[in-house]
């Protein structure tokens, strides 16, 4: 996908979303209420995003990696995802958020695919910010299979960067402006691999419950500062 043309407000933001299970640690909780309480501020968030008029938010609910965590809060979060699904689309409706999914669908529950698909058909018209939900997402897993879609119309040996972007989860978002990670940590964690070779990153100390908008008004003020010359000469 082109990148947008340059901008003080990012078209699209990516979110690594990380720091429940620490959040609600410290303070003597679950994991489980860390994860409600992130999926509540996600929603802020959403909210948020959308008035300071970012186009395009992508987040990262749950990755191919997120498998490897306990049956319980594996079980937990597929739960929770379900239910944010099933809840949340007269919110999306209210105010015009389309919905969009990135991920593998086949390794998900079925009933969580027939929720996903059934947002993404409710939303498809709505003409406000684009919610880019990335659950079962991973971005080599990505990779492999707009690799495999695109060997399966036929030969490879001509393949090139717009083929491959043209065939990912999500080829009708632009690459994001930037990324944000929240928790402290300093790394992608296999998010946008392709799709973030030019993104602006910023990472954030706060917990993502602790994530406010005035946090995310703060990156946005960072993200201005910076000077994007994508490989070239200013």
């Amino acid at each position: 996908m082109a990148l947008e043309s340059p901008s003080p407000v990012p078209a699209h933001v990516g979110i690594i979303m990380d720091g429940n299970g620490r959040w609600a640690t410290q303070r003597g909780l679950p994991r489980s209420e860390g994860h409600r309480q992130g999926l509540e501020n996600a929603k802020a968030l959403v909210l948020a995003a959308s008035r300071l008029g970012i186009r395009y938010l992508s987040l990262y609910a749950f990755s191919t990696e997120n498998w490897k965590r306990t049956a319980d809060e594996v079980g937990f979060l597929m739960g929770l995802i379900k239910r944010h699904l099933r809840s949340e689309l007269a919110f999306y409706k209210k105010n015009s958020i389309r919905f969009v999914h990135s991920g593998d669908p086949e390794g998900l529950p079925k009933d969580i695919v027939a929720e996903i698909r059934d947002v993404e058909a409710s939303t498809r018209h709505f003409e406000g910010m684009i919610l880019n939900m990335a659950i079962n997402y991973g971005g080599r897993d990505e990779i492999v299979r707009a690799v495999r879609r695109l060997a399966e119309r036929g030969s490879v040996a001509d393949i090139g960067t717009r083929d491959i972007a043209g065939a990912l989860d999500r080829p009708e978002l632009p690459d994001p402006d930037l990324i944000i990670r929240t928790g402290g940590e300093y790394r992608l964690s296999n998010f946008l691999l392709w799709e973030s070779a030019y993104s602006e990153l910023y990472f954030s100390e706060a917990l993502w419950p602790d994530f406010s908008s005035q946090e995310l008004e703060t990156a946005l003020a960072d993200f201005a500062q910076r000077e994007r010359r994508f490989g070239g000469l200013q």
